[in-house]
């Protein structure tokens, strides 16, 4: 992939833009395995690229395309978070919050360590997105908050949270040591 192939791309040139998607697709997937898990991770890169291909006429090239996509991503993956979380609200009123919530461990083969995808996996959803956004990726807490529409305290608070349940669930899964 060139710069060439962007330019082309943002001119409607469908295989410019298949030599753009292959040169981006493994990090696009990746924050969307981390942000959202790997049950989601497919839709939303396709739904990223989709949305890459409808707005690459306003890549101003003021910053790295990559950047630029990265950015694109963050926003169509919180977005499904925004929208998931009215449909849930709809349909569950009554329930916990969400990042109150956390599903209890499979214990298939208890001793097997656990390493910190499988733990990041097992986080609620708004807690593993805080804490890829702020861990993972960089970002602070002041982009998190506006990107998510929260406080930067309420992303804060999360992020604490997210590590600690990381750092607990990480070593309930650890085997005991034995010491003599």
């Amino acid at each position: 992939m060139t710069v060439d192939d962007v330019v082309l791309a943002a001119n409607g040139d469908a295989a410019a833009f298949e030599r753009v998607y292959h040169a981006h697709v493994p990090r696009v997937h990746s924050l969307a395995r981390r942000m959202a898990g790997p049950e989601a991770a497919e839709d939303l890169t396709q739904d990223v690229f989709v949305r890459a291909w409808q707005k690459l006429g306003t890549f101003r090239g003021e910053s790295s395309f990559g950047t630029w996509l990265h950015r694109l991503a963050v926003n169509v993956i919180v977005e499904r978070f925004r929208a998931l979380g009215v449909a849930r609200n709809r349909f569950l009123p009554d329930a916990e919050p969400v990042l109150e919530v956390l599903p209890a461990p499979p214990r298939s083969r208890p001793d097997l360590g656990m390493d910190l995808q499988a733990a990041m996996d097992r986080l609620p959803p708004g807690a593993r997105t805080i804490f890829v956004l702020h861990d993972v990726e960089g970002y602070r807490h002041e982009e998190i908050a506006t990107m998510l529409g929260v406080s930067a305290g309420t992303s804060k608070s999360q992020l604490h949270r997210a590590r600690q349940t990381l750092r607990q669930t990480l070593n309930a899964d650890r085997p005991q040591m034995s010491r003599r």
